[in-house]
């Protein structure tokens, strides 16, 4: 059997739902019938039996009341007329109409209850000395009463499916937002990662390349270079390591100690670096209050360098290389590295690369607020240029 389908808030009812409905019905009837049983049973026989088969396909046609609510309301409100039996099966299926609150039907079913009761105390068989007006105002005060039920459980249908609704909104808008801190955390991680694997793999190439380009180098300096590789893949894996902290729960026994941010003046270090790999770089720092410069700038502008330089050691290792960094507060920090393209003829092959790292690092530096360019300029000479912003 498929369930009855149900109009939007209105719950599917169990069968608790179904009984106490039924029982509501059972007593309403009850005390209808009780009035009039007696009258048809001596009067009017046949009354009676037809009293208790409409009462009977009453309390049958309202299991359908949700599937065809304004048939159902309007049928058994025509039987009750004749039948106390069908009233309660009358009201109930009144009442469920009213829960949708239409206009029309509330009007409609509601003149038609009003008109029933009517009959059924004009023409039933009951002695009663009330007037006419005392009957019809208990019968529009009922009529009021139970579409006014009706309506008030509708209302409150629709309130707690717009507060189920409202939850649930509130659940996928949260989902969401989850998802996306996720997604930015990710994107992070990733940026962090790039950011200190791409330089030290880059040194390792260049020591690396240069044991290949000089095969008859004497052991100790075959020794040394060895040692500055084994030395950056040390750093490379602590720095991985820090990054990868990152992943871990904050409370874990086993998190791993995150290293310290770099800070400006950790860009001298970095050129070092470069230059012991054999990279031809000069340095230009000309900042005021170096040490007094914020953790972010400091971090930003290292991350530039490093890309900037990562870069040169991958595309054009052997070219000559310029950094400069000049600022102070209040005036913004300026951050440029700058090397000559490489010829046709230089040598060994430029190592690969994602192509994504000046996208990330224009990221960066456009949520610092900052601007970056690259490009080659007017001398031939292949330049990244950032603005940051350093206040007072």
């Amino acid at each position: 059997m498929h369930p009855v389908p149900t109009a939007p808030g209105r719950p599917e009812l169990t069968v608790w739902s179904h009984v106490w409905r039924y029982a509501l019905c059972v007593a309403m009837s009850a005390m209808a019938w009780s009035q009039v049983v007696e009258g048809e049973w001596q009067d009017n026989r046949p009354l009676l039996w037809v009293d208790l088969a409409l009462g009977g396909t009453a309390f049958v046609l309202v299991a359908f009341r949700r599937r065809h609510p304004m048939t159902i309301a309007v049928v058994t409100s025509l039987m009750s007329a004749v039948s106390g039996v069908a009233a309660g099966p009358a009201v109930l299926a009144s009442v469920s109409l009213a829960t949708r609150r239409v206009a029309w039907e509330l009007i409609a079913i509601g003149l038609l209850s009003l008109t029933t009761g009517q009959i059924f105390v004009t023409v039933a068989p009951f002695e009663h000395d009330d007037p006419y007006w005392l009957d019809l105002t208990v019968n529009l005060v009922a009529t009021i009463g139970f579409l006014g039920w009706g309506m008030y459980i509708g209302s409150r249908r629709e309130l707690l499916q717009a507060l189920r609704d409202q939850v649930a909104r509130a659940q996928e808008d949260q989902e969401l937002k989850a998802r996306d801190a996720r997604s930015s955390e990710r994107a992070r991680i990733a940026r962090e990662m790039h950011d200190v694997l791409a330089h030290r793999v880059s040194l390792i190439a260049l020591h690396a390349g240069g044991l290949q380009l000089r095969p008859d180098l004497p052991p100790p300096d075959v020794e040394r270079t060895a040692g500055l590789i084994r030395e950056t893949a040390r750093q490379a894996l602590e720095e991985l390591r820090g990054v990868i902290g990152v992943l871990r729960d904050d409370n874990g026994p086993d998190r791993a100690p995150q290293a310290p941010q770099p800070t400006l003046r950790d860009i001298a270090r970095l050129v070092e670096d470069s230059r012991s790999a054999g990279a031809n770089v000069d340095l230009d720092i000309r900042v005021e209050q170096l040490d007094t410069a914020p953790g972010a700038l400091g971090r930003d502008a290292y991350r530039i360098v490093q890309e900037a330089l990562t870069n040169v050691h991958k595309h054009a290792r052997g070219t000559a290389t310029a950094v400069s960094v000049t600022g102070s507060p209040g005036h913004g920090l300026r951050v440029t590295v700058s090397n000559r393209l490489p010829l046709s003829g230089d040598p060994g092959p430029s190592l690969p690369g994602a192509g994504m790292g000046l996208v990330g690092l224009s990221e960066r530096v456009t949520l610092a607020g900052g601007t970056l360019s690259h490009g080659v300029n007017a001398n031939g000479q292949f330049v990244v240029a950032a603005e940051l912003r350093w206040a007072e």
